[in-house]
């Protein structure tokens, strides 16, 4: 009788197995999805550049005229009386590598090295659009680096130079803090 028994515990095991498997795929098949759309999501954000504007003590820059190949995903502004006011803007250039526009008023040194992931300060300079940024290198990102008046601009990313130049180029600061 036991021997019964067991064998009917995997049965029902089984089947109730067979059931789960078939309700979740009927799920699969009847509920709509589109594979082929993109999983990170273009963010708007005109938004938040507006409110930290406000409460930012230093102009931040955003990009203006980029072609919508240009896909923004991420931005945050955070301020903190021990590591300063950040401002960030996560974009995918059109070869979907990334680059950011970070921005603080904490110790430039030390707020580049933390956003580049490492990256060290070489003698390269660019001139772009009549500023100097300063060219950093690193084995995750790239960094072009203009240190301005009490903040530091970044545009780093594992974009080509190329595409951080024209993000540096793209830049307009606006509100005053």
């Amino acid at each position: 009788m036991a021997s019964g028994r067991g064998r009917q515990t995997v049965r029902d095991m089984v089947l109730s197995m067979a059931v789960i498997v078939l309700f979740a795929a009927g799920i699969y098949v009847f509920i709509p999805h589109d594979d082929s759309t993109d999983p990170l999501q273009r963010v708007d954000y005109s938004v938040e550049l507006q409110s930290a504007q406000r409460a930012a003590p230093y102009p931040l820059a955003a990009p203006e005229g980029l072609p919508d190949s240009w896909k923004a995903t991420s931005v945050t502004y955070t301020a903190d009386s021990s590591h300063g006011a950040a401002w960030h803007l996560g974009f995918l250039d059109p070869d979907r590598e990334y680059v950011a526009v970070e921005q603080s008023d904490a110790p430039a040194s030390k707020f580049v090295t933390a956003v580049s992931r490492g990256a060290e300060r070489t003698e390269t300079v660019r001139s772009i659009r009549g500023e100097e940024w300063v060219r950093w290198e690193g084995e995750k990102y790239n960094a072009l680096v203009r240190e301005e008046d009490g903040h530091t601009t970044v545009v780093m990313g594992t974009a080509s130079g190329e595409r951080l130049e024209t993000m540096a180029a793209a830049l307009r600061s606006s509100g005053t803090g």
